[in-house]
């Protein structure tokens, strides 16, 4: 697995731009958290639509009503929180399909083990990459290469050819360009998330998300009725 050293190269060759999509606390639709708080949400311009990026990691059917992509770390609490509610959720709902974006923000640690989901994506496709995804939330403590290759070791795969893959430069340009899209997008949070052509920043929980994608199946966007 990649040295300190490399993981900071990485870091360096990460195009982040500091204009992004969305003016600050932007509210394109009047959602709110779980808790009452606003939940910041932006129309997403074409140009810079998710679907566009490769290494996007797919689970549920490619003719689901609702495309939900997630902006996440393997790092981040919330994100820990959020996988497990929205595994519930797609369980439940075949009309939801769900896309894994990484945005490695939180740390070194979060740039291995993205490039360990990558390297799987690439060997095994998505399904064994969303099972490892799954594996590394239900896993406490910090995520990190050593942690992610564990988990790719315990679930019988080849981690030398996995450990070859990651630090492969193809693997790079994939994250590159994942963490370019959620700069240019002002995913300044995670998790984040775009649904119907609106970003939303933050976890909202679990009600509210509900609420979004049952309105979003309805009505194509995250609230139905009149947005103001």
């Amino acid at each position: 697995m990649q040295t300190r050293r490399q993981a900071l190269q990485l870091i360096s060759v990460f195009p982040l731009m500091s204009k992004s999509a969305h003016a600050e606390n932007a509210q394109e639709f009047p959602i709110q958290a779980d808790d009452g708080a606003p939940v910041q949400n932006f129309r997403i311009p074409s140009e810079l639509d998710p679907a566009i990026l490769p290494g996007i990691v797919w689970n549920g059917r490619e003719s689901a009503d609702v495309i939900l992509y997630e902006f996440f770390d393997y790092n981040c609490a919330f994100c820990r929180k959020a996988a497990h509610e929205i595994e519930a959720i797609r369980v439940k709902d075949s009309d939801l399909r769900l896309g894994l974006i990484n945005n490695a923000i939180l740390s070194i640690g979060s740039i291995q083990a993205a490039k360990v989901q990558q390297a799987i994506l690439k060997l095994r496709g998505p399904q064994v990459a969303y099972d490892f995804h799954v594996r590394m939330f239900a896993t406490h403590g910090q995520s990190n290469g050593a942690s992610a290759i564990g988990i790719a070791r315990d679930m019988g795969l080849d981690v030398r050819k996995v450990e070859e893959t990651a630090d492969s430069s193809v693997v790079t340009d994939v994250l590159s360009r994942q963490t370019q899209l959620a700069a240019n997008l002002g995913m300044s949070m995670t998790p984040s998330f775009v649904i119907a052509g609106i970003g939303i920043l933050g976890w909202p929980g679990v009600k509210a998300l509900q609420s979004i994608i049952a309105n979003s199946s309805k009505c194509d966007h995250p609230v139905c009725g009149d947005k103001n």
